[in-house]
């Protein structure tokens, strides 16, 4: 990442919106704003799937569900963040993945300009590609601040999107099986 390049944007868009760039407040908030970012979208530079290659044998296949792992991402189209909870299902053949590794998987992904959709997608994907399971599905139920705090104007909504891949496709009951055990308290 250019943090210079980030500084003296920041600086150009303070400057854009009519502020002084000199005032106590904001003299050092370019450098605060670069660090953030290379905080915020440090998954660019990482490997999605790189928490994944470390596998456990198994002899069962029934269903492992990961639930309620907190996430923030922030948006492509607006650049304002949008988090909330990603469900993660998968049924092994043969192996499995250390339980902390969904959550770093899902923790990469988010940690780019991203859209939800296509955060859904890459963490089914990345599962499936090295896991090999039966299938997958992967649940994101997340708040988009460009719909709360811009635009539309309506806090508390949710987005969900579904990733279903392998026996998830054609299997309503394993499907039916995940909604109920996210549901669960």
């Amino acid at each position: 990442m250019d943090q210079e390049k980030i500084k003296e944007g920041i600086r150009l868009l303070l400057e854009g919106i009519g502020e002084d760039i000199s005032r106590e407040g904001l003299r050092e908030t370019p450098d605060r704003i670069a660090r953030m970012y290379r905080e915020l979208f440090c998954g660019m530079e990482e490997d999605g799937a790189m928490h994944l290659k470390t596998l456990f044998h198994v002899d069962s296949s029934e269903l492992v569900v990961e639930k309620d792992i907190t996430f923030y991402s922030v948006c492509e189209h607006h650049m304002l963040p949008f988090y909330g909870k990603v469900h993660i299902a998968y049924i092994p053949c043969g192996k499995v993945v250390g339980l902390s590794k969904l959550a770093r998987t899902v923790e990469v992904f988010a940690r780019r300009l991203q859209l939800q959709e296509q955060l859904t997608g890459q963490i089914a994907d990345a599962l499936m590609e090295h896991l090999s399971p039966e299938g997958a599905a992967v649940i994101i139920e997340a708040e988009h601040l460009c719909m709360t705090m811009r635009g539309v104007k309506k806090p508390g909504s949710k987005t969900i999107t579904v990733a279903k891949r392998g026996a998830f496709l054609n299997k309503q009951e394993l499907m039916s099986l995940f909604l109920q055990m996210i549901r669960q308290e």
